[in-house]
């Protein structure tokens, strides 16, 4: 009789049946023989002939790699779990097969979080997923209130960019005319910053006793929030240099004596689709232009996918106008402490910890929903 519990042995089971449905639902083994095709590429003695192309080739390779190589290699310590299994089971009824299970357990104890991890990072298998994120905050309605919250915003992102690993740059920021900002746009840089950056995209709603209402009554102030993904320069979007047009200015805010005396702002104007894109962050008014202009190819990308898809709703729509009855989520600071999620349901009493930037319960739970693209939950992928 064999010295594993059925509980354990269940484990187990569950374990390599949801590593198995991971690595088939990321299609492993076509990217896998991809890679290697792509590895054999870049052997040829003639790889570096066409610079741009060769980069094209690594870049694709990397981006495979870092889908498909965490699943593989966790395939591999299950197939160490399943081999330790096997070996208690074969010792039977032998007293030293108690020390091999209690290892057998640590083990399972060890992978399930790693599963955990996995299974969500499944979710970010989309084209950009993997890409940095431009996100902005602009304020909406309720005037000096809402910039203030813009502010709180800023700053909640930015404490959660930096707790997730991820560099954190402000690109572009404009005061509020009492208080706050009124608008910012960050770079947030890291391995699939897009992916869990993107389920941020909405009107956030703040509920609080003003302090800045001498009567102290309660206020109630929107944000909207954009995300997009920073595209590789390999993505072919043409723009035309007369269609933009460029506005140089004195930066504001923080940034120096020199920032502040030199017109190194910049401002960029698409102007078939009127976007406009500012950047201010670099004392060189040629850097600003550039980290300008990618992320105006970044936008008009956005848009042209938008174009594409049948349910704008499912982004742009989302968001909607910046007031009430198209928030997705609610903080509640007065007469009770909330934080909730109208898109998932998630909530939390911890407001304090969320302003902080704990806002992986959010994400994680609205991946695991399915995002704006609807994708099939852990559980359904499972049944399969």
């Amino acid at each position: 009789m064999s010295a594993i519990t059925p509980e354990l042995r269940s484990q187990i089971e569950e374990i390599t049946r949801r590593a198995g449905h991971i690595w088939r639902y990321l299609d492993g083994a076509k990217k896998s023989q991809t890679i290697q095709e792509l590895e054999a590429k870049m052997a040829e003695p003639s790889f570096w002939d066409d610079q741009a192309a060769a980069q094209k080739v690594i870049g694709e390779a990397n981006r495979l790699k870092v889908t498909v190589n965490p699943s593989r290699d966790f395939n591999k310590e299950v197939d160490d779990l399943k081999a330790m299994q096997e070996l208690v089971d074969e010792m039977g009824d032998d007293p030293d097969a108690e020390a091999y299970v209690e290892e057998l357990d640590g083990l399972v104890k060890k992978l399930q979080p790693k599963l955990d991890k996995l299974e969500l990072a499944s979710y970010l298998s989309g084209q950009h997923d993997s890409c940095n994120a431009l996100l902005t905050i602009n304020s909406g309605a309720g005037g000096t209130e809402s910039c203030d919250w813009a502010d709180m915003l800023l700053r909640m992102y930015t404490r959660w960019g930096e707790h997730a690993g991820y560099d954190v740059e402000v690109l572009d920021i404009m005061p509020g005319e009492e208080a706050g900002i009124s608008s910012a746009t960050i770079r947030i840089s890291g391995p699939n910053a897009y992916g869990y950056a993107k389920a941020e995209r909405g009107v956030h709603r703040l509920v609080r006793i003003s302090p800045f209402d001498s009567n102290a009554r309660r206020h109630t102030s929107f944000c909207s929030v954009d995300v997009i993904a920073e595209i590789e320069d390999d993505v072919d979007i043409e723009i035309d240099e007369a269609d933009i047009r460029t506005d140089v200015y004195r930066a504001s805010g923080k940034g120096g004596q020199h920032v502040n005396r030199t017109e190194s702002a910049v401002r960029l104007t698409h102007i078939p689709s009127g976007i406009v894109v500012t950047c201010q962050n670099e004392r060189s008014q040629i850097k600003n232009k550039a980290t300008a202009m990618k992320t105006l190819k970044s936008r008009l990308y956005e848009k042209l996918e938008d174009e594409k898809r049948s349910e704008m709703e499912k982004f742009y729509g989302e968001k909607g106008e910046i007031a009430w009855g198209n928030q997705i989520r609610s903080y509640v600071f007065q007469p009770y402490q909330m934080v909730k999620d109208l898109r998932t349901g998630v909530e939390t009493g911890n407001v304090q910890a969320v302003m902080d930037g704990e806002l992986d319960p959010f994400v994680h739970a609205w991946l695991r929903a399915g995002g704006p693209t609807a994708r099939r939950s852990a559980s359904e992928r499972s049944a399969d």
